[in-house]
């Protein structure tokens, strides 16, 4: 059973008395589902579940009127079911698929018997079919792929651990040599098994790399099948392309997504309805360049100047080469030319709620993440190995006020402004 952070969230907002609707939003098999079934047995007595894509009759409890009493009678009439006000959680699953169950949602805020959480992997996608939708009445958590933290609690790793990590990065100080080794081993199986959570639950059960490599191959053919499915029709082929090339753009360093990769053509107005369908999808990460290294960060965002990254790094381990994945175990971390460990940095950054920025100048300078914090620009530059840093060293000296943070498969160091940090304490940025 695999421990998330989201299920203290969900405390949270059970406790709040004058609660909204929740929506969790999130990529196909993160564990939406599964998370609000525990969250539910272990905190109310009686739930109620409704899945609108195994029981697609179930939208009929939302035609005609959306008054909050018709809704209730129509739902006791399906479920069968007594509803216990104060005293039940309802939950409308894949609700993107019945826009007039999300446009209830207000009248379930305002009527406040009943908690009520909403999900869906496609919920991104399907906002303009709602015909009213419930702003003010809705509040949402989006759930990732498992992160670095979550992992190793699945591997048996006690917080005590986790907590000396954290005051190694807190106080700038060294990790003790064994338990620094183990957690970049740690981190090596992190990247290539990825946080999808039965991808996970398979791996620690058997540690069979092969096996996790064919889960995620159907991962990415379910997928597919969602942009050949739920995609409008003009948008279908130039999203599959646009998604089967992340790989070949990560591998040639791209200074940012090309659509020439894939179509000699290829222009921002053709094809950037595709880029945005995966990322509301929850498929991809997307990571735009900032003109300055300049507070606020948003203002200086460069809307076509972007990378794309996949949003579980271990789903692009199973996108290349095969022996991709053994590669990597076996201590072989500089191939595809760091475009492996950008990702799995912009995966964690992404899940612990940073907006993806990077910074190139006229193709000389790349600073591969931007961060805003405490008021202050972080520039990060990503290694699979300790070797330097050059253009960080180079903003840095143009910048001595800034502190920059290198990130490498060693341990803490500083020199200067700019501050070393293992690769896995990404997970405290």
């Amino acid at each position: 059973m695999l421990k998330r952070e989201i299920e203290e969230k969900l405390k949270e907002w059970k406790r709040n008395s004058d609660k909204k609707c929740l929506i969790i939003s999130g990529a196909r098999q993160v564990g939406k589902t599964y998370i609000v079934e525990k969250f539910a047995k272990e905190n109310y007595e009686n739930f109620i579940e409704i899945n609108f894509v195994e029981n697609p009759t179930a939208k009929k409890i939302f035609e005609g009127d959306l008054d909050i009493n018709s809704i209730l009678a129509n739902m006791s009439l399906y479920v069968q079911s007594h509803l216990v006000p104060n005293k039940t959680l309802i939950f409308f699953d894949e609700i993107q698929v019945c826009p007039n169950a999300r446009t209830a949602l207000k009248f379930f805020a305002i009527d406040k018997r009943f908690d009520v959480i909403a999900s869906g992997s496609l919920l991104g996608i399907n906002y303009e079919q709602v015909s009213s939708y419930p702003t003010g009445y809705v509040e949402f958590l989006e759930m990732n792929p498992l992160s670095f933290t979550e992992f190793l609690w699945a591997n048996g790793v006690e917080e005590r651990v986790i907590s000396i990590i954290k005051e190694c990065y807190e106080t700038k100080s060294g990790v003790n040599e064994a338990m620094n080794f183990k957690l970049l081993e740690y981190f090596k199986q992190y990247i290539v098994v990825g946080g999808m959570p039965n991808v996970v639950n398979t791996f620690i059960n058997n540690h069979n790399y092969e096996e996790v490599l064919n889960l995620q191959k159907n991962i990415l053919i379910d997928y597919k099948n969602d942009i050949a499915k739920y995609a409008v029709s003009t948008e279908k082929v130039k999203a599959k392309a646009c998604f089967e090339s992340i790989p070949a753009q990560l591998a040639k360093e791209n200074k940012k997504f090309m659509y020439s990769t894939f179509d000699k053509n290829g222009k921002s107005q053709k094809y950037l309805g595709s880029v945005n369908w995966l990322i509301d999808a929850g498929i991809v990460n997307i990571c735009n360049n900032v003109s300055t290294l300049d507070l606020p960060l948003v203002a200086y965002k460069e809307e076509d100047y972007f990378k794309l990254y996949m949003a579980d790094t271990g789903l692009l381990i199973s996108m290349l080469d095969d022996g991709t994945n053994a590669q990597i175990m076996e201590g072989n971390l500089g191939i595809y030319k760091g475009a492996i460990f950008e990702n799995i940095i912009a995966q964690i950054l992404h899940s612990n709620g940073n907006k993806l920025y990077f910074y190139n100048r006229n193709n000389t300078l790349e600073i591969d993440f931007v961060l805003s914090k405490n008021a202050k620009v972080i520039p990060i530059e990503v290694k699979s190995n300790n070797s330097k840093a050059k253009s960080l060293s180079t903003i840095l000296k143009i910048n001595p006020n800034l502190q920059g943070i290198k990130l490498i498969y060693g341990n803490v160091g500083q020199v200067g402004n700019m501050l070393t940090l293992p690769l896995y304490m990404a997970m405290f940025l």
